[in-house]
């Protein structure tokens, strides 16, 4: 493969972990602001946090994506043991994802929910995923052979 795409494909790919990462960031924010608020202010702060959950979901698929071709076409085997790990852990994040923010938020719709406990679990989900997300891109930066 010529030299020019791989570079594109590895700027896509780091472009698409900033965007996997980077708006977790306003999410933090966000969740603090909705303790207490009005029905209007509140569906606002919701739709931002919907919002931001979409950039990095997509964001995430265009990571896999790039990532994959990276693999295909460069240096490293699928059986190198940071590949193998950072494959885990997106696994992990994937499933964390889609458990911990889209669940999470259907129940803040509903009457009986205890909006403090569903905002303290938004938080604690986005640092987990955070932290996951980080956990990742150190992987991918550092290459750790650990086997």
């Amino acid at each position: 493969m010529k030299s020019e795409i791989y570079g594109i494909i590895v700027f896509l790919h780091v472009l698409s972990a900033v965007l996997s990462i980077g708006p977790l960031t306003i999410l933090m924010p966000v969740i603090k602001r909705l303790h207490g608020v009005e029905a209007g202010i509140e569906q606002a702060y919701l739709s931002v946090i919907k919002v931001v959950i979409r950039i990095v979901m997509h964001a995430g698929h265009v990571l896999v994506v790039s990532g994959v071709l990276l693999l295909i076409f460069g240096p490293y085997p699928w059986t190198t043991s940071w590949v193998i790990l950072t494959l885990a852990v997106l696994l992990l994040s994937g499933v964390f994802l889609s458990k911990g923010f889209t669940i999470v938020l259907r129940r803040f719709h509903n009457p009986d929910a205890d909006k403090t406990d569903i905002l303290k679990r938004l938080m604690t989900t986005s640092w987990v995923y955070l932290g996951l997300m980080l956990l990742m891109l150190w992987l991918m930066v550092q290459k750790p052979m650990f086997w």
